[in-house]
């Protein structure tokens, strides 16, 4: 079986969304070995930091909160798609020639995988996307980028996909990872009440 951690590494100089300052991580060290014999450190980092699992909270006025997800929907087969000659965003156009089966969970690989830094331009899931996504009835959606969408009115993408409670998924590097089937582990930290949480993410494969 090969593993593949397609988590982004929290760190102080990461990537973040639009590139606010204040969205990076701060990792402080209280106590050192040297004068404690022990190590500890805490750490302050915005919800929406590197890979992440939105909730419906995020978008939906008193939608459900990200530890309400149930696991049954994060940890399950899962279909890579590699759209790497996509340019702008994700339609319609470019999914019905691909065979997206009901209940799936579907991961864009896309041109945001090669890059480090944030582009305001990087790819997204236009609303038709979004709206197809829909019809094939998806259990999840996940995208190698910051956000699924890209200063939509209405925040259409998301607000399309939530109320049909579908799984979103952002930050994900999956530039080692070829189109096909996996299994996977996508597990937020179980924080009360708040529109979504960090995630370590893994793929696996025969």
């Amino acid at each position: 079986m090969k593993i593949y951690d397609v988590s982004m590494t929290i760190n102080e100089q990461m990537m973040v969304y639009k590139n606010i300052e204040e969205k990076k991580p701060k990792i402080t060290i209280l106590k050192t070995y040297k004068e404690n014999q022990y190590n500890e450190s805490s750490i302050t980092i915005d919800i929406h930091t590197g890979t992440h699992i939105d909730a419906p909270f995020h978008m939906i006025d008193k939608g459900e909160t990200i530890e309400s997800i149930p696991l049954e929907k994060l940890v399950t087969n899962c279909q890579v798609l590699d759209l790497t000659e996509i340019k702008d965003g994700i339609e319609k156009k470019h999914l019905q020639s691909r065979k997206i089966k009901e209940g799936s969970f579907i991961l864009f690989k896309t041109q945001n995988s090669y890059t480090e830094f944030f582009d305001s331009n990087f790819i997204y899931l236009k609303k038709s996307g979004a709206e197809y996504l829909v019809e094939k009835k998806i259990k999840g959606v996940g995208i190698d980028a910051l956000g699924i969408e890209r200063g939509q009115k209405n925040h259409d993408t998301h607000t399309i996909l939530m109320n049909q409670k579908i799984i979103i998924v952002e930050g994900l590097r999956l530039k080692d990872v070829l189109e096909g089937e996996y299994k996977m582990i996508a597990l937020p930290l179980k924080i009360e009440g708040t529109d979504g949480a960090p995630a370590r993410i893994i793929l696996m494969s025969e």
